[in-house]
């Protein structure tokens, strides 16, 4: 299930008070839904990157018009490199039968040396994608593309650009040729896409160009044999079925395979990844001399990887360098990072030794340095220093809570923690490992922007945000407190929002904000404590709003997360009670008003929490929950659960359709009649079992969102979720 990253650019809101006085107020509805993303936004760098070879830091300015650069070293002085006028009036000369608008400079734009950088630009009639000298100011080239067209991949030398059109691989030349790479009218056959194994596995590409731009590899899907799903369109005069390609657990998967295409033949070579059609490829690397691939193999039972070795010109299997087996189940989430100027040797993450870390292996298989640090996990890998001995990552620390700058030598295994203060670090490393940009937040640090010095850790700060709420909005007191969780051992990071007005002496409801899902990490020491602003809305209105991390979430290790397996949602409740009853020691608690709310996975948790501890939670509102695990998917599905067949006890324990009947409270589900995630015959069905059982439920369907409700319909999605706390909850 993904965590999806939504950025909404919504207009500021002024702010008017009387001259000498302070006039705190509550936040609106929209501010709580988009504020902490607009209009209460601590100050940032826009678009921040390093230049390569320059020494200097780019980024936007704060009218988004100008791409600046931060040079010095010292001083870093600021000065205007490239301005949107200057890129619209090159696109014009080069294009001059087209139209632009460019009302900001190219937001996603990133370096491709030391002058050139690349972005897309949409014109009146072609989407283009464009090498821009910053110091010439002109493009140096540009490839006129279908507007169409998704998932555009630049080869290595610049000189041709593969993209998709539908389910097929078209490569753009600089002449403006276009090679159609397949052809496949089937449109149950896929190629290219990202979309592969549903995203699962860290995909986040479905072709890569070999280092020297002579090949094409990518992913050919094959989901002719996957059931049709039928997704109802509302809009019609008559509603009509869209059928969409849904694997359910048990069920007929897809098969997929690893093709190459050479370009000056354009012959296509398929990897002989031989073993049973449905297993899972992942971890697809070049190596750096182009002659061979690297693919982790993957078996659908997800319990066992191998990660093999393949000749790019024959696609014949060379070898197996190592192998992963375990109990519960492997997940491999990264491609393999060479080491630069050695095509022989890579790092490998995985968790294998209990927390996802760094090993050094040679291209023969052979383990070379294991590069692990206490109960570190890796979040983010970095450059590599200047002469390849030292790499650079972004960990965790304190329990997960926090994250640091790390770096490791990978000939002796050193690791050094390079950031030190207690918080989140938001970094990005220079290319050289020279330097480092570093944003750092706690729960009483907005956002404090600096700049490291990595060979003597000298440290020059650009900015200190300042509280964006001061003075304006009259935010409720929040504190990050620990909960031993019901094993009895494991402390749980917990976040506890006070109501506003705060009074020792009464009591308040309680509204319970829960996901406890894997990949998902609520509580944190960052600005906020990682909460949404509608948890400070809800505590504004009078709540207590709490959140705990449970065993099962992210960023605390395999062992932690792994407990989750084959019976979902029940250690993650017992430690969610764990909660409940820290919540039931504190005086101020109403301990018969407590309520639940979560979507997705956490819409799962919210439903399990009010049918299982009915004598508890008063109130729910489940939004995309999975209510029979047996109909979600089966990447994602079978690795917790494997399938329904091989686990029907742990089938029945989950599955809070059959336990309808048990329901006390007032539960509000709601569903996206779009769904392609949790598919709306989950909630359709606990419905029905309602029904059946005599239980009055609510419900409420937004016909035309998917998995999330996004947009404008947000405000009215939160406004939904408080009126019904207020009115089921709180009076």
């Amino acid at each position: 299930m993904k965590k999806l990253l939504l950025l909404f650019l919504l207009s500021g809101i002024a702010l008017y008070a009387q001259p000498g006085k302070s006039r705190k107020r509550n936040l609106t509805i929209q501010e709580a839904t988009y504020g902490q993303y607009q209009a209460f936004a601590p100050q940032s760098l826009v678009s921040p990157l390093w230049r390569p070879g320059a020494q200097s830091l780019t980024h936007l300015d704060e009218t988004y018009s100008n791409l600046v650069e931060l040079k010095g070293q010292y001083q870093w002085k600021k000065s205007v490199l490239l301005s949107k006028d200057e890129i619209a009036s090159a696109l014009k000369e080069k294009f001059p039968s087209d139209e632009f608008m460019l009302r900001i400079f190219p937001y996603a734009y990133t370096w491709k040396d030391d002058n050139t950088i690349l972005f897309d630009v949409s014109g009146k009639n072609n989407a283009y994608k464009v090498l821009f000298d910053v110091e010439q100011k002109k493009i140096t080239k540009a490839f006129a593309l279908n507007p169409e067209g998704t998932q555009q991949d630049l080869s290595p030398n610049g000189n041709s650009v593969a993209w998709l059109n539908e389910n097929n691989i078209v490569i753009t030349t600089l002449s403006g040729k276009n090679i159609n790479v397949t052809n496949d009218t089937d449109k149950g056959i896929v190629n290219g896409s990202d979309y592969v194994h549903r995203q699962e596995f860290g995909i986040n590409k479905g072709m890569w160009w070999s280092p020297d731009s002579n090949k094409l590899l990518y992913y050919r899907k094959d989901e002719t044999m996957v059931a049709d799903y039928p997704l109802v369109q509302w809009a019609e005069r008559i509603a009509q079925a869209k059928d969409v390609k849904y694997p359910m657990a048990g069920m007929k998967s897809e098969e997929v395979t690893l093709v190459v295409y050479d370009v000056a033949s354009g012959n296509k070579t398929t990897l002989k990844t031989e073993g049973p059609k449905e297993q899972f490829l992942t971890t697809v690397t070049w190596s750096p001399d182009g002659k061979n691939i690297f693919v982790g193999v993957l078996n659908r039972e997800q319990n066992h990887l191998k990660l093999n070795k393949y000749d790019a010109e024959s696609g014949n299997f060379i070898k197996t360098l190592f192998e992963e087996k375990a109990a519960t189940y492997v997940e491999p989430l990264h491609n393999l990072t060479f080491v630069p100027g050695n095509n022989n040797q890579f790092l490998y993450r995985t968790e294998k030794d209990g927390y996802e870390q760094l090993y050094l292996y040679n291209t023969d298989g052979e383990l070379l340095k294991k590069l692990c640090y206490k109960d570190v996990v890796v979040i983010n890998l970095f450059d590599f220093d200047e002469k390849a001995k030292d790499i650079f990552y972004l960990g965790t620390a304190n329990n997960g809570l926090e994250r640091q700058l790390y770096k490791v030598n990978l000939k002796s295994g050193k690791t050094t923690q390079v950031t030190t203060g207690a918080g989140t670090h938001s970094v990005l490393v220079s290319q050289d490992g020279d330097w480092a940009l570093d944003s750092f937040s706690n729960v009483s640090t907005p956002n404090d922007v600096s700049i490291i010095n990595l060979k003597n850790n000298k440290t020059t700060t650009l900015f200190k945000a300042a509280d964006p709420y001061a003075g304006v909005i009259d935010l409720p007191k929040m504190e990050l407190v620990t909960v031993t969780a019901a094993d009895g051992k494991t402390p749980l990071n917990g976040r506890l929002i006070y109501p506003a007005g705060f009074d020792a002496a009464k009591k308040y409801p309680v509204m319970l904000y829960v996901y406890g899902g894997p990949h998902a990490q609520l509580v944190s020491n960052d600005w906020l404590g990682g909460a949404s602003l509608f948890d400070y809305y809800m505590a504004q209105q009078g709540y207590v709003v709490f959140t705990l991390d449970n065993r099962g979430s992210d960023a605390r290790g395999r062992d932690f997360e792994h407990v989750i397996h084959r019976q979902l949602g029940q250690n993650e409740m017992a430690d969610q009670m764990k909660g409940i009853e820290f919540l039931k020691s504190k005086p101020f608690v109403n301990q018969d008003k407590i309520g639940v709310y979560g979507w997705s996975f956490g819409g799962f948790m919210t439903t399990s929490l009010m049918l299982n501890h009915a004598d508890i939670f008063k109130v729910g509102v489940a939004g995309g929950p999975v209510c029979d695990w047996k109909y979600y998917e089966v990447m994602y599905g079978e690795r917790y659960m494997d399938m329904p067949q091989e686990n029907p006890e742990g089938y029945d324990k989950t599955n809070v359709v059959n336990k309808a009947g048990q329901l006390q409270g007032r539960l509000l589900m709601i569903h996206g009649a779009q769904d392609n995630v949790v598919v709306q015959q989950h909630s359709m069905e606990f419905i029905q079992a309602c029904i059946e059982a005599g239980k009055q439920v609510d419900y409420f369907l937004y016909p035309t969102h998917e998995h999330n409700v996004r947009g404008k319909d947000r405000f009215h999605l939160n406004e939904k979720i408080a009126d019904y706390f207020d009115t089921h909850l709180k009076k």
